[in-house]
């Protein structure tokens, strides 16, 4: 799954929502004046893009992209940079951008665009922030979807979506069933070879893969008074059923036939709920509790003449939240709040994997996992003056970790989490933001446990013994508004590491192994431009192009080699844009969606790997409204027909003593796809 544009079973029923009635196009309503940091953007604002959901608001938001969530520990600050009502959405596992989508556009007043914090705003850690404000009540209304994607190999896959809200006197309902086959660029075709270390080609061969499954979505919500505040009470069930084959057919200097095949079951839940209350005029408690659990069960089987292979790995995780805030609005200027939170984790994991018929011992194979942590926190905003907002918090965690099974062992630890923020609105058009934050990374549990990648000769021992990495962060932002709807906004952060989670070797009496852990100290440096530019001005009426660029530079010391070297797995540079135009005659938006290409390295013990999208991934794309509630929505993707190149330099045991033994070169392609989707909406 390398690139997330891939069409997908979350893209093949991600129908959006709702109907924006006939409304005057942007120009007509245009945005509030930006007041204390905050730019309102009425619902009508968005009118003459179609959109038909919250998600499809914000992404012709002036000045915004969606950020879906950190891997953060806790609940704080996890959320991404979306709110709802001006709160986060009670789900630690229900994608964010998924939430968005079922948001129909009727349901919203406005999109508040909060940008370095405001009094009374949970700005969940982030400089930026998009408040989705809904009308109260209404009746019943719903959308039903359905999609299909053509595939270049003759493959069709279908989804369908069907969702329902509604409510009445406080008390408000919504549901949502979705299914969808969906299909991604980790199945691809194309040649490969071995390159000996002379550069001799040793091995030709030619790679067939293929990667689908299905995926299940039921999700459901309630909420009404209670107590003198409201409760909610969310509801989610995801089933993933995925599969992956490769041949590589070996063909010179003679034929072998090396086969693949992964199954990936997973099933996820989740239940969660929030009580709000106000106490008085000034103060207001919240109340939040989550439990979700996640199975897996992941096979894997390989095949060739001189050996074979079968991995397994079943694996039951959990956590458990509460979470108690307390907010006072001391004056206008000035809000408050205190608070704590509890967690509980658990991974219980088994692991096995046979070659020729024999078991071999894995580090770390058959474990289980607890964990306990524990947060206080307190949080101020202050507006001095008009221009003017600081922010400053400071978060307590004390965790014990145990571990049971071929891995016991104990341990606490402790971490002090401060944050300083500072907005100042230098101009009426230009802003200046500052950040500076202690972060915590959120531990993971799939690295504590055993992994193999059979097809291409690589076991992953696990490692409980591992620290959640953590980064001293200095952040500094200048947004430019010019054109009225014109943003481009710079952002320099700088993460000094420390922890760094990545690749290191483990030696055993069974051999040798790569595992994650805890390699020391490092910095990541990234340069992030974000740019929207309204056309206009230029004689295309209704256009725009939207736009972000992301270049990093990273830095560790390599723990085999002892070589400063750039963090696994991190892109060097990474962009995206869109051209759209509206053409409100035609009831219709047209445009260009383009991923630039990127490059990620991994490093092992006897291996570095080097992964590339060789060129830009473009998706033209034409949306028309049919009927005032039937939209037809196409899409042509990957129209350059991009290839992914991997690359592996595969040494004869650990790189700092060990010479090249060959290359593994595979470019492999993926062609062209046709999603086309029917969506029509009802109700009030």
């Amino acid at each position: 799954m390398l690139v997330p544009a891939m069409a997908s079973a979350l893209a093949l029923t991600a129908a959006a929502q709702g109907q924006a009635p006939a409304q005057p196009t942007a120009a007509e309503a245009p945005p509030s004046a930006p007041s204390e940091g905050v730019i309102s953007y009425p619902a009508a604002y968005f009118a003459g893009a179609q959109a038909g959901n919250a998600w499809e608001m914000l992404l012709r938001l002036p000045g915004f992209a969606l950020d879906t969530g950190d891997t953060i520990r806790g609940f704080e600050g996890g959320g991404g940079n979306a709110l709802v009502d001006g709160q986060r959405p009670t789900s630690k596992t229900d994608p964010l951008d998924e939430l968005l989508r079922r948001i129909p556009a009727a349901r919203i007043e406005r999109i508040d665009l909060i940008r370095g914090g405001a009094p009374g705003i949970d700005m969940q850690g982030k400089t930026v922030v998009a408040n989705v404000v809904r009308k109260p009540g209404g009746g019943l209304r719903g959308l039903a979807a359905i999609a299909n994607n053509a595939i270049y190999d003759g493959r069709n896959h279908h989804g369908v979506r069907l969702e329902l809200s509604g409510g009445k006197d406080g008390r408000n309902w919504e549901g949502s069933a979705r299914y969808g086959y969906g299909a991604d660029d980790g199945g691809d075709d194309g040649p490969g070879v071995k390159i000996g270390p002379n550069g001799a080609i040793t091995e030709r061969s030619r790679i067939e893969s293929a990667s689908d499954g299905l995926q299940k979505t039921l999700t459901g919500a309630y909420e009404q008074p209670l107590l003198g505040g409201k409760a909610r009470i969310d509801g989610r069930m995801f089933w993933d059923h995925w599969k992956f084959e490769e041949d590589r057919q070996i063909t010179d200097p003679v034929f072998e036939l090396h086969t693949t095949d992964d199954v990936y079951l997973r099933k996820d839940t989740e239940l969660g709920g929030r009580f709000t209350r106000s106490f008085g005029p000034r103060t207001d408690l919240e109340v939040i509790g989550i439990r979700q659990t996640r199975d897996q069960d992941i096979t894997s089987a390989f095949a060739s003449p001189a050996e074979t292979g079968r991995f397994n790995l079943l694996r039951e995780s959990s956590e458990t939240i509460g979470r108690a805030v307390v907010k006072r609005q001391a004056s206008p200027a000035l809000s408050l709040e205190i608070g704590g939170e509890g967690a509980f984790n658990k991974l219980d994991s088994r692991t096995h994997l046979t070659l020729g018929g024999v078991e071999v011992a894995l580090p770390a194979a058959n474990v289980t996992v607890e964990e306990t942590r524990n947060e206080v926190f307190g949080k101020g905003t202050w507006r001095p003056a008009q221009a003017v907002t600081l922010e400053a918090s400071l978060r307590y965690e004390s965790s014990s970790i145990s571990s049971a099974g071929d891995v016991q062992l104990e341990k606490s630890l402790h971490f002090a989490k401060p944050r300083l923020a500072a907005t100042w609105q230098a101009l009426p058009d230009t802003q200046l933001r500052l950040r500076v934050e202690r972060v915590v990374g959120q531990l993971d549990f799939d690295d504590f446990v055993a992994d193999s990648s059979l097809n291409k000769g690589t076991v992953t021992a696990g490692n409980p013994d591992l620290n959640p990495e953590q980064a001293g962060v200095t952040e500094a932002a200048v947004e430019q508004r010019f054109w009225t709807d014109g943003v481009i906004v710079v952002t320099y952060r700088r993460s000094a590491l420390d922890d760094v989670i990545d690749r290191a070797p483990i030696f055993t009496s069974a051999g040798v192994f790569d595992a994650p852990s805890n390699i020391g100290a490092g910095t990541k440096d990234e340069l992030i431009v974000n740019l929207t530019v309204p056309l206009s001005r230029l004689g295309l009426r209704g256009a725009q192009i939207k736009g972000e660029a992301t270049r990093r530079w990273s830095e560790v010391t390599d723990p085999t080699t002892g070589r400063a070297r750039e963090i696994s797995n991190l892109r060097p540079l990474e962009w995206e844009a869109t051209f759209s135009q509206d053409l409100p005659r035609w009831k219709a938006t047209w445009g260009i969606d383009v991923f630039g290409g990127w490059r990620e390295t991994s490093y092992q013990f006897d291996r570095v790997a080097t992964v590339k999208l060789e060129s830009a991934w473009v998706k033209p794309f034409v949306e028309i409204r049919l009927q005032p509630d039937l939209m037809l929505r196409m899409e042509l993707n990957n129209l350059v027909e991009r290839g992914i190149r991997t690359t592996r330099d595969i040494y004869a045991g650990p790189r700092d003593i060990s010479p090249l033994a060959f290359t593994d070169d595979r470019d492999l392609t993926v062609g062209r796809t046709f999603y086309v989707r029917l969506r029509k909406t009802f109700g009030a």
